[in-house]
């Protein structure tokens, strides 16, 4: 998980001789600077995709009815803290692809080509989904979604102009809501007619369970989005790719809306 990785000696030696390595570049990230230093490598490309989003990076917000995210005792509280989830974007990742291609092109010129015919290959791919999602929001009559956990989804939001609510901000480790933020989000569940309560694909639901407990209806569905934090090499090795997952999301961002 993104949130609580420490690399391993094995992890650093592996960095510390490749020839491109790619990170996401937010606070989680704060290990790879000193990983870095100890590059045997000194030709390695470094790539952080919240530099390539530059001023397109997001700062985390605090809607309306979110619990306050806990700061643990961070000493620089005028400090802008960036949302680090940016590959849910699908304008992002082909933002993304473009630049490890250019990046690996340059080391392998001989299958330069390959990689840039790939890339826009793919980039066409995930560009019609971007606009799958866009058609399907506009064809909702709903546009709002509500998660009871964390969320991680703004630039995926943003992209698709949905409104959302949530008991936490995306990078947030508390897991207990407090009172208000629960009957704030059952209040807004019943007040826009919300049919699905949204979670993330590793939360237990206790949350949104509580919040669908406290409508006056208590008939909703509880859905969750995949929000890839926690992707595993045995989940890679039965073919689970971004495309797919994000395929899926779109499924489930349709029901919600519905």
């Amino acid at each position: 998980d993104l949130h609580s990785y420490q690399p391993s000696v094995d992890d650093i030696m592996l960095i510390a001789n490749c020839d491109v390595f790619v990170y996401v570049g937010g606070e989680s990230d704060a290990w790879v600077t000193d990983a870095l230093k100890q590059a045997v490598n000194k030709n390695m490309k470094v790539i952080s995709l919240m530099d390539v989003l530059g001023e397109n990076a997001k700062q985390e917000e605090t809607v309306e009815g979110m619990q306050e995210h806990e700061e643990g005792g961070r000493e620089h509280e005028e400090e802008p803290e960036y949302d680090e989830h940016v590959w849910l974007s699908l304008n992002n990742a082909q933002q993304f692809t473009r630049k490890i291609c250019e990046t690996v092109s340059v080391l392998d010129t001989k299958n330069a080509e390959t990689y840039r015919k790939n890339t826009e290959a793919y980039c066409q791919q995930l560009a019609a989904l971007h606009t799958d999602y866009q058609k399907a929001v506009q064809a909702s009559a709903q546009k709002t979604l509500l998660f009871g956990d964390r969320f991680p989804f703004r630039y995926l939001t943003d992209d698709c102009g949905i409104r959302y609510y949530a008991a936490f901000s995306g990078c947030s480790a508390e897991t207990e809501a407090s009172f208000d933020t629960i009957v704030f989000l059952a209040r807004k569940v019943d007040e826009l007619g919300l049919k699905v309560i949204l979670t993330t694909e590793s939360a237990d639901g206790s949350v949104a369970n509580t919040i669908k407990d406290s409508t006056k209806d208590k008939n909703q569905r509880i859905l969750a989005l995949d929000s890839m934090q926690s992707v595993t090499s045995e989940h890679i090795a039965k073919g689970v790719s971004y495309l797919q997952i994000m395929k899926s999301n779109l499924d489930i961002v349709q029901q919600a809306l519905a």
